[in-house]
């Protein structure tokens, strides 16, 4: 692919009150985002910390689309400005760069880049971040300059309120939980030797590079694929985010 057509893709994820996802819809139709999901989750923040994350415990939605890199900053600032997501407890935003996509939906992305060519051909990302529409899948080489991460639990049900209690005394400030479903094959599923439940709670936590090992260290130590929760715990770095300072 020609560098100045290459496309490179992120999710960028907005949390925020349940109330706002019309608002954060209608910017998105303004900016002609393509791609977007809205998922219901809990905030689990406790009082200290609920003014300066956003994420109390109040219904919340969880926002994610794709958009070029290039662009991913950009959207995050227009949100950030119209949803005021500069005062405290109004929600986040952040991006995480992608190591793959199928093919169609890099073709439509790669489509809209031909057409806008000449206006944002000169602000395409070099070649820190490549990515090649060969096959079905789509590879990404990703830099590793930003100084926070995701941090991302998927446990059996009930243990949310545990795990962010041992995340909290490890340095995380608060997270959003969101319910899901675990869907495996027919009959007794297994899972490295142990049952697997289908209920789960999807824990998310924004963290500083420095909080991460600890956090990771402590809750996989509580609530790894071993214990009662079943627990499969990893992180991705995260990228252009707002509404929050983790440092």
């Amino acid at each position: 692919m020609n560098d100045k057509k290459r496309v490179v893709l992120k999710l960028v994820f907005f949390i925020v009150d349940w109330s706002k996802v019309k608002n954060i819809s209608s910017i998105f139709d303004q900016a002609h985002v393509r791609f977007h999901f809205v998922v219901k989750g809990e905030g689990t923040a406790n009082s200290e910390t609920l003014d300066m994350l956003g994420i109390g415990k109040s219904d919340k939605a969880v926002i994610i689309c794709l958009e070029q890199s290039v662009m991913a900053p950009a959207l995050l600032k227009e949100v950030g400005k119209k949803l005021g997501l500069h005062m405290p407890g109004t929600g986040i935003g952040f991006s995480v760069p992608l190591s793959g996509i199928n093919a169609p939906i890099l073709k439509v992305f790669k489509e809209s880049v031909e057409k806008s060519l000449s206006a944002i051909g000169a602000r395409e990302e070099g070649a820190n971040n490549h990515q090649s529409g060969k096959g079905e899948n789509m590879a990404n080489e990703q830099t590793d300059g930003s100084k926070c991460d995701l941090i991302m639990a998927i446990l059996n049900q009930g243990y949310s309120e545990e795990f962010m209690g041992v995340a909290r005394e490890a340095g995380a400030g608060g997270g959003t939980v969101i319910n899901g479903r675990g869907l495996m094959h027919n009959g007794p599923v297994k899972f490295f030797g142990i049952s697997v439940q289908d209920e789960k709670e999807i824990i998310i936590i924004l963290s500083t590079r420095e909080k991460m090992g600890p956090i990771m260290e402590a809750v996989s130590k509580a609530f790894g694929i071993a214990s009662k929760a079943e627990g499969i715990i990893f992180s991705m770095p995260a990228e252009n985010i707002i509404g929050i300072n983790l440092h």
